[in-house]
């Protein structure tokens, strides 16, 4: 198989506050457009369109990926937590344009570059390298990696920050709000105003990269002895708000292992599942974003690369015995130590509807079935994550009560949606009996 031509190239990332708005209102003018003439044509066909068939249309996702893509920073990150988290309750042709949008971006020119770089590590800033890369190994929605040899003779990837996009985060998140509003695709009555400020805090946190530095060398000394792992060594002479510097570390994306041998693919999803869980019940701090470019292997060493700090959340005390007071009503099929664990929780109340309860109920037993079997699970011959996304659709159809579960909360089904999404990507085989009796 020949490899996927590099369709990135250098394209400015617009810094000001009235450009970036500029573009998100032309997108809507341009979407709202779109609606007009398709709903028009739907009319004079005798048909009563809704309004989210006609937002969600394949080139208004096309024209939203493109706009999101070359804009960057917060409005791309929704863009790819879209992609990510509600591709299953997409169309499937829609879900494949968004699903771009977690492929590399455009990158800097190296006018822009060269502007964060000097703000950041002075004038003579390239005396410092002996070799730097200008075109970067990786972009992303918030910054660029590039490889670079010091003076010193360390090679280190430097993560740089896109020019201005710090700034632009909360006016970003305001007008994808609005996009969001406009389409219809939320419930009636679900109020996404908490977590839309949880994402605004979330994404400030991203682009410090001071604080991400930090989150490293404490995942560093967390992890000291584990085996089967590598995560980069800070460079701290090169850290400052806008730029990150870390050993370069070798490795293939994670989803190549696609093709490895299956004792390979077992033992890569085993570890990362086991990640999970120590982070849960033992750290009390997650890495919470499971793009799957944040992980790499090392075919060498045969070690998992964790990359990419700046999503960690730290949890409160409490969540990781809650979460077990839920791990043991669930293996033990026990409904009502269940229900007062997700009460415990916050998942929902005593006003819950006895039908939107029961849902949830089903939800999880069916996640939990495969656990409670004590065999061996194979991700690779399951319909399980189908049959939650249509569990999940019969609850989203009664409008009248949509709970939504405290910020903790989604940030770790995201985190556990990620790591099953990517199980059964490799068709792996785990035993789940071993890898939860530490905790049971």
């Amino acid at each position: 198989m020949s490899p996927k031509p590099d369709t990135r190239r250098g394209l400015a990332v617009p810094s000001g506050r009235i450009s970036r708005l500029a573009r998100m209102g032309g997108l809507a003018a341009s979407v709202a457009g779109n609606v007009a003439l398709a709903g028009g044509r739907e009319l004079v066909s005798g048909r009563r369109p809704e309004l989210r068939d006609l937002v969600m249309t394949p080139s208004n996702a096309a024209r939203l990926t493109k706009q999101l893509s070359q804009m960057r920073g917060a409005a791309m990150k929704m863009g790819q937590m879209l992609s990510m988290e509600a591709a299953d309750l997409m169309p499937p042709e829609l879900a494949d344009i968004l699903s771009a949008l977690r492929s590399d971006a455009h990158f800097m020119p190296p006018k822009q570059l060269k502007q964060v770089l000097t703000a950041n590590l002075g004038a003579g800033f390239i005396k410092r390298f002996k070799r730097f890369d200008v075109h970067p190994i990786a972009a992303a929605s918030i910054g660029q990696v590039h490889r670079a040899t010091t003076t010193d003779g360390r090679d280190i990837a430097l993560k740089v920050q896109y020019l201005g996009v710090r700034d632009s985060i909360d006016s970003d998140l305001r007008n994808v709000a609005s996009l969001i509003a406009m389409s219809g695709m939320l419930p009636k009555g679900l109020d996404i105003a908490p977590m839309l400020e949880e994402a605004r805090l979330q994404l400030h946190d991203e682009a410090d990269y001071e604080r991400e530095a930090n989150f490293l060398l404490r995942y560093r000394n967390l992890m000291q002895g584990a085996e089967g792992f590598t995560l980069p060594s800070l460079q701290e002479d090169f850290v400052t708000p806008d730029i990150l510097g870390m050993s370069f570390e070798k490795g293939v994306a994670i989803e190549e292992l696609a093709t490895a041998d299956q004792l390979t693919r077992d033992h890569v999803a085993t570890e990362l599942i086991k990640l999970v869980l120590r982070e849960l019940f033992e750290f009390g701090v997650m890495q919470t974003d499971p793009n799957f470019a944040n992980y790499r292997y090392n075919a060498e060493t045969g070690n998992i690369v964790l990359l990419d700090f700046g999503a960690t959340r730290i949890f409160a005390p409490e969540m990781g015995g809650q979460y077990k007071a839920v791990l043991h009503a669930g293996m033990a099929a026990d409904s009502e130590a269940l229900r007062a664990a997700f009460i415990d929780i916050g998942l929902y109340d005593d006003q819950i509807p006895e039908g939107i309860e029961a849902v949830l109920m089903h939800v999880f037993e069916m996640a939990m079935a495969p656990l409670r079997s004590g065999a061996v699970y194979d991700f690779g011959n399951t319909d399980l994550l189908g049959e939650l996304r249509e569990a999940g659709l019969d609850m989203a159809d009664d409008r009248s009560y949509v709970p939504l579960p405290p910020v903790d909360t989604l940030f770790l089904q995201r985190k556990v949606g990620g790591i099953y999404l990517l199980a059964t990507r490799l068709k792996a085989h785990v035993d789940m009996g071993a890898v939860l009796a530490p905790y049971l």
